[in-house]
């Protein structure tokens, strides 16, 4: 059996690095990985892959730095032609990219078998390009791997079970990979004791609805400075971000650092109080850490964690911000609840590839 996975992003890699090890355990499954260089960054070297033991891609499309439509047309491209010479029995895609698109676009025009990871998931916000991604991708999937009841049911909502196409909840690959890197991060990452962190909250922000009006921007660094005089707050600050907030002079009076890597994340992670964020996986990541979460979004994918208090959904409000971080501050909670699965997603996913 041969499996083409596709992939783009950073967290992909991450996913499908726990993917690749079920893998790897099956001599009759024959896998290769395709990178599109949606993300280039210079940890993406032969260290990174070493130390991750994650297989390097067979190919690297580099393609990066265009608009949606000229990245994904390109994708489109070159991954056809990878898929018509390797003719795979099952193309795998993961989460919400323009990678992921493009993958479920090749590989369906080409009458090729498709397996979603991360399917079902929904902000039902139709303004983010990640939105359309997974709607689009999960309708071409016919095998739906889900990461807990609410995608699943999801899907269900949306008629998939009168589609061509399996469902299954099998839980989160990112849970497999935090439990298998949690005991890798402690031996390689040295930035706690680096950087003398001891009590502090964790955030990241990056997201374009946040960073791209400006009204939202200085609320937030004006919820966060309140936060930083309480407890500190460690901010990874994406370049991006970081040339807006000096562009339009929005003073951060938090520990600005630059981006982490994985390991650098997990052991940020594991040593926080808690996590401010608007990005998507971490939200799941704090909560595997028994760490709570402020997410600085309108809608959250993870509704389970904030119906059961361990996520607050602020957007940009100052006040709820503030209000979640005094509640937080104090709240004794035992994070037991497997919303998730039990860290054994991967094997599952493979499983269900071998039966079809």
């Amino acid at each position: 059996m041969k499996i083409l996975t596709v992939v783009g992003a950073r967290p992909q890699f991450i996913k499908a690095a726990a993917v690749s090890r079920a893998i790897s355990k099956h001599s009759d499954i024959k896998e290769m990985i395709v990178h599109t260089g949606q993300h280039y960054d210079e940890n993406m070297s032969e260290i990174f892959f070493r130390e991750m033991e994650i297989p390097e891609p067979a190919i690297n499309l580099g393609i990066k730095g265009k608009t949606h439509g000229a990245m994904t047309g390109q994708m489109l491209e070159g991954l056809e032609k990878v898929m018509l010479a390797e003719k795979p029995d099952v193309v795998l895609i993961f989460g919400d990219t323009n990678s992921t698109l493009a993958g479920a676009l090749a590989a369906r025009k080409l009458h090729l078998k498709l397996a979603h990871v991360e399917a079902g998931l929904r902000s039902f916000n139709m303004l983010m390009p990640e939105e359309i991604n997974r709607i689009v991708a999960d309708r071409l999937s016919n095998l739906l791997f889900c990461t807990s009841d609410i995608p699943l049911n999801n899907l269900r909502n949306e008629g998939f079970e009168n589609f061509d196409c399996k469902m299954f909840n099998v839980g989160d690959v990112m849970y497999d990979a935090a439990l298998f890197y949690s005991k890798k991060s402690a031996a390689h990452s040295t930035i706690i004791s680096k950087l003398g962190l001891k009590d502090f909250v964790l955030c990241t922000l990056h997201r374009a609805e946040n960073t791209d009006h400006k009204s939202r921007l200085v609320a937030l660094a004006d919820a966060l400075n309140k936060i930083n005089d309480r407890v500190p707050v460690v901010l990874p600050l994406h370049p991006r971000t970081k040339k807006i907030l000096a562009e339009e002079k929005i003073k951060l009076n938090v520990k600005i650092i630059e981006p982490v890597g994985y390991f650098d994340m997990l052991e940020m992670l594991k040593n926080c109080r808690m996590v401010v964020t608007d990005s998507g996986g971490l939200q799941k990541e704090a909560f595997y850490f028994h760490k709570f979460c402020i997410t600085l979004r309108d809608e959250t994918e993870y509704p389970e964690l904030v119906e059961a208090g361990y996520n607050k959904v602020t957007g940009a409000d100052g006040k709820l911000i503030e209000q979640a971080f005094e509640n937080f501050l104090s709240l004794k909670k035992d994070f037991s609840e497997k919303f998730f699965g039990n860290g054994d997603a991967s094997g599952k996913i493979v499983q269900h590839l071998k039966a079809g």
